[in-house]
């Protein structure tokens, strides 16, 4: 069983719209370029359910039960470093921390978009009825998180940047290792 102090959680938050998962899809791919071990978990996932669960009107009682699930999983096959995507992530280090069982070294990450960027991006996502709803809460969200997110946050801005730059700002922030020597044939041993 592996300490727990030693897991660490790269939480990226950010409005509807800022591309969360996009980055947090990239900063996998990169990371799994460099050889470290790592998870990824897209916290939309762990409350998607109707009508909400008795006293618990938000989710975040069902969020925290399946993020602690899942995590027990890859934390039993060895892994340390979980990439979490949500849109108040950033402000839940402590649903976080007791999910992963601990008190892992949490690195925040606000992810910035301003409204003609996230407009664009939910408009080519959000085909059905959902658009303008979604477009009203981001803009809201946006407001609330620039006000709550808490000092040690890194804010990336996302206006007119690739993804694969986004990322490398996002994992630079977290002082993970990404330049491995690259592995012989006898050697294929993961940076955990």
């Amino acid at each position: 069983m592996h300490d727990v102090a030693l897991f660490e959680a790269l939480l990226i938050g950010g409005r509807a719209g800022v591309g969360k998962t996009t980055v947090g899809w990239e900063v996998s791919a990169q990371l799994q370029a460099a050889r470290v071990a790592h998870c990824l978990i897209e916290g939309d996932n762990l409350d998607q359910a109707f009508p909400a669960p008795p006293g618990d009107p938000h989710r975040a009682k069902l969020t925290e039960a399946n993020l602690a699930a899942i995590w027990r999983n890859y934390a039993a096959l060895g892994y340390r470093r979980l990439i979490y995507t949500n849109t108040v992530s950033i402000l839940e280090p402590d649903l976080i921390a007791r999910a992963m069982g601990g008190t892992p070294r949490i690195t925040s990450v606000l992810l910035t978009a301003d409204d003609t960027t996230a407009r664009q991006r939910l408009g080519a996502r959000e085909i059905g009825s959902q658009l303008d709803p979604h477009l009203t809460r981001s803009a809201a969200m946006a407001r609330h998180l620039d006000a709550n997110a808490p000092s040690s946050a890194v804010r990336v801005p996302t206006d007119g940047r690739s993804v694969t730059d986004i990322a490398r700002d996002v994992i630079a922030a977290t002082h993970w290792p990404t330049t491995q020597p690259q592995p012989s044939d006898h050697d294929l041993r993961l940076e955990y």
